[in-house]
């Protein structure tokens, strides 16, 4: 009786073995990546369920076990996660403790405005843009942070970001205004002191130097002209002021230079109220150390570049010389 019992046991004991290191295996690769969600405070035991009702591991149990055994069952980081599938739980695990969350990655140019970036991101399937204009506008960041109806334009620093697809409107916003705030160090404050300007002036500054500056190496100079003009008391006569157009694209120059507004610095004095774009740090950077010129004056050629005069005369010199130029051009095409 004795040698039946214990074969019995043995067979018990191989087939519970196979069967853990079975349930332990990674499973097979899948045709398409599986998604798992895991929220913030969610117990490790609810997580593992869901990796194995995905078959993304074999066993719950085990997985919890081995995690309690690892000590990293308190460790996984909330997100949503894609597994190909053909790991084990110790790459399962690494994933899950290493924040190795699915992410949108999109990149926000220098100059684009606040409704230009709302598409942006729809695009990207992250925000819808009218609910990110309201938020931006008039939610609750711009006034907590004291901007008011003027909102956040200017403020929303171009770089590459990315994102959970499950993010909000203003965990969007809010990272690309902790990027802004991370530029301001104490040197940058320090130098708008000498130079006489508040944070919204700079940025406003800023964004009509990006807006302008077609080619890297004339920021500081057109930044310069800029600067000259507001100590002379002069109307600052930026085009891109008067194109600006919070709901929308620009508008044609040639028109919104004829048209009255609050950005509109052919018809106001000084700068405008707000930013008209997002700047970048090169064009923040040519505002607070701008060029040593005394050009009051620029127009820009066809390739982008620019033409800078000291006089109304010179200035209008270049107007006729660039208009000859288009009109000598025009006439070979046709």
């Amino acid at each position: 009786m004795r040698l039946p019992v214990i074969l019995l046991g043995l067979a018990t004991i191989v087939a519970t073995a196979l069967t853990a290191i079975y349930l332990a295996s990674p499973p097979a690769r899948f045709a398409q990546p599986r998604r798992v969600t895991v929220a913030r405070g969610q117990p490790f035991g609810a997580v593992a369920r869901n990796l194995a009702r995905l078959g993304v591991v074999r066993s719950a149990l085990l997985l919890r076990w081995y995690a309690e055994w690892k000590g990293c069952a308190t460790q996984v980081k909330p997100g949503l996660y894609a597994f190909a599938g053909g790991e084990g739980f110790a790459q399962v695990l690494d994933h899950l403790t290493r924040g190795d969350t699915v992410k949108i990655v999109v990149t926000i140019p220098e100059g684009m405005t606040v409704h230009q970036i709302g598409q942006r991101l729809q695009a990207l399937g992250l925000v819808c843009d009218s609910d990110f204009d309201e938020a931006a506008f008039a939610g609750p960041l711009p006034r907590a942070l004291g901007l008011g109806a003027l909102g956040v334009e200017g403020y929303l620093f171009p770089a590459t970001y990315a994102f959970s697809p499950d993010a909000r409107t203003d965990d969007v916003l809010t990272a690309m205004l902790a990027r802004f705030n991370a530029v301001l160090t104490p040197r940058v404050a320090a130098r708008m002191f000498e130079l006489g300007l508040d944070e919204r002036q700079l940025v406003t500054l800023a964004s009509m130097v990006e807006k302008e500056a077609q080619v890297p190496g004339e920021r500081a100079v057109i930044a310069s002209v800029f600067l000259n003009r507001l100590h002379r008391n002069m109307p600052l006569q930026s085009d891109p002021t008067a194109q600006y157009n919070r709901a929308g694209e620009p508008e044609p120059a040639l028109n919104s230079v004829h048209t009255a507004s609050a950005f509109n610095t052919y018809s106001i004095s000084g700068l405008p109220p707000a930013p008209i774009a997002n700047p970048g740090w090169p064009s923040i950077q040519a505002v607070l150390y701008p060029a040593q010129t005394d050009y009051l004056y620029f127009v820009a050629r066809p390739d982008g570049t620019h033409i800078f005069s000291r006089t109304l005369r010179d200035h209008e010199a270049a107007i006729a010389a660039l208009r000859r130029l288009r009109a000598r051009e025009s006439a070979r095409v046709n």
